[in-house]
């Protein structure tokens, strides 16, 4: 297992595009923080302010506004083998198909946690200064800032393979990431915006990522934390299933 997580990192690094996914989180983090920030105490908003811990928190939490870019990561790493037919010389070097999705969803599990790090060092460096500036006070250590924090460690831990799930379902590269993309800016934000829905919308990947940092988010009751990652662990660990068991059993060529 070793060895196939070095050979999934070393064609990780064989190419830019995980820099480049990288630079757009952090491109992307960069804007949700300054978002909530510049917005704070406007007309209209509904967010809790941030002199609050909940404003705060939340400002914490835009860090984890990047996960599409990782699971789009994880997605592409599970197509690449079947779209530039490198599937077939991996499968014929290790034939237990499921070592293979094993190693990936291990490899981009990691890779998740990284640009997690990365997500949050950005947030930070942002934020503090300034909201300092507009004479917030705001310490790190204040009750539920640090679960925050950790919180968005794990959504975007989880979303490395939760990608890779997907792709290994959806064998085809284009399809797996247009339409996983699609799901989280378009279809997951319109359906838990509808109020009818919300019992059941709460399940849904969004609403349990802003469970998992505790994101407060106007009427609309989510998941206890916990929950909100078990949900999402099982959404990965389900997808990859689903697909080592029927998407890669089928012929390669």
């Amino acid at each position: 297992m070793i060895r196939l997580i070095h050979a999934e990192f070393r064609k990780l690094t064989a190419t830019t595009l995980w820099w480049w996914l990288l630079l757009g989180s952090l491109a992307l983090t960069a804007l949700f923080v300054s978002l909530s920030i510049a917005f704070d105490g406007s007309t209209g908003n509904p967010t809790p302010p941030l002199s609050t811990l909940d404003g705060q928190r939340n400002t914490l939490a835009a860090a984890s506004g990047a996960t599409a870019l990782v699971g789009v990561l994880g997605a592409i790493a599970m197509t690449a083998e079947f779209r530039h037919l490198t599937a077939t010389p991996t499968f014929l070097a290790t034939p237990r198909r499921g070592r293979i999705v094993a190693a990936k969803l291990i490899t981009y599990t990691m890779i998740g946690f990284g640009f997690g790090l990365a997500c949050l060092a950005l947030t930070i460096a942002i934020a503090l200064p300034w909201l300092s500036a507009k004479a917030i006070t705001v310490s790190l250590t204040a009750p539920g800032l640090p679960l925050t924090a950790l919180g968005v460690l794990a959504v975007m831990t989880i979303y490395g393979p939760l990608g890779v799930g997907i792709g290994a379902l959806v064998r085809n590269q284009i399809a797996a990431v247009v339409g996983l993309l699609i799901y989280l800016f378009v279809l997951d934000p319109v359906l838990t915006a509808i109020p009818a829905l919300r019992p059941v919308t709460r399940y849904l990947p969004g609403p349990a990522s802003a469970a998992l940092t505790g994101r407060a988010a106007p009427n609309f009751p989510t998941l206890p934390a916990w929950a909100g990652g078990l949900l999402l662990a099982g959404y990965a660990v389900v997808l990859a299933a689903l697909g080592a068991r029927f998407a890669l059993r089928r012929d390669v060529t």
